[in-house]
This record gives structure tokens, sequence and C-alpha cells, in this order.
């Protein structure tokens, strides 16, 4: 295994006390359409994190993640909404690395270096499992959605387009 991929594993067994089964794919699963690919489920099924830095009203460079369905866009508008600023872009991914604690294309849902606000899209909740990233472009694991929530200690809003 990857050896982020294990360090994913042993964060998500020493901090939420949960063995999480980590599935590794040579072809990689950067995009919600390749993991679904490579998983043999619905795209709608993937759970993609995706961190969002939040400007004005007092947000000037925070960061946020929303973990939305592989079948839907993320609006950062909503998201700005929702949170108070007055805009949202995608973050930085040296702040993503520095803050959150992994890389673009593995950021998983949980086991962050620090801890975000984040949310789940409600789509992700019509699945008995979702899939999720593991740490690695090429690593993912499988979740129940209300169990995705309760790690993440996230709440269910929809900001997708």
């Amino acid at each position: 295994m990857h050896e982020r991929a294990a360090e994913f594993a042993d964060r998500a067994r020493d901090r939420y006390g949960v063995d999480l089964d980590v599935s590794e794919f040579g072809s990689g699963t950067e995009t919600a359409a390749a993991a679904a690919e490579a998983i043999g489920c619905e795209t709608a099924a993937i759970a993609s994190t995706i961190v969002v830095a939040l400007a004005g009203s007092n947000r000037d460079g925070d960061l946020v993640a929303a973990i939305t369905s592989g079948a839907n866009r993320l609006d950062l508008d909503a998201v700005a909404n929702h949170y108070g600023a007055e805009t949202a872009s995608m973050a930085d991914p040296g702040d993503i690395r520095s803050v959150v604690g992994w890389s673009i294309g593995g950021v998983p849902p949980i086991c962050h270096d620090t801890a975000l606000p984040i949310t789940v899209d409600p789509t992700l909740t019509h699945y008995d499992v979702v899939h999720a990233a593991a740490g690695t472009p090429s690593a993912v694991f499988a979740v129940e959605p209300d169990r995705l929530v309760d790690l993440a200690n996230a709440d269910v809003v929809d900001l997708t387009e």
C-alpha cells in the first residue's frame, strides 16, 4: 500500500477508531468518472472532497471542505453564501497541502491536519455506500454516507449547481 494511503488508514484508526478498507487502483482515480469506472459504481456514488477558500466578511483565507457527489458540480456562490463570505474560490494547492495535509486528487473527507467546516452533498445520502479518496489519487475507501457525515462532523447541505 502506498505510504500516504497507509498513513490515512492509520489516522482513521487512531482518530476515529475505525478500520477503513483502503483499495488502490493502478489506473488512478483522480476524477470521479475514473474512480467510478475503476470501482464499478455510479459516478454519483463518488464522494469528492473539494477544499474552498473564502474571502470577505471576516472570512478572508478561511478554508472549508465540501464533499460532493461525483455527478454534481460545486456552486462556489452557494458556498460563499452558506458561510457568510463575499466570495469563494478553489483553494490554492499549496494551502491545501499545508493546512489540510493532503494533496489535490487524494484529499480524503476526514483525517485533516486542521479541522475545517465540512458539508456533505445530500445526493450522497441516497446510496448505501459511497467511495472517497484515501490520501492518494489512486486510493479510495468505501463508507456508508451517514457514517461519513458523522466521522467528518459535517452538515448535509446542497451547495451544488
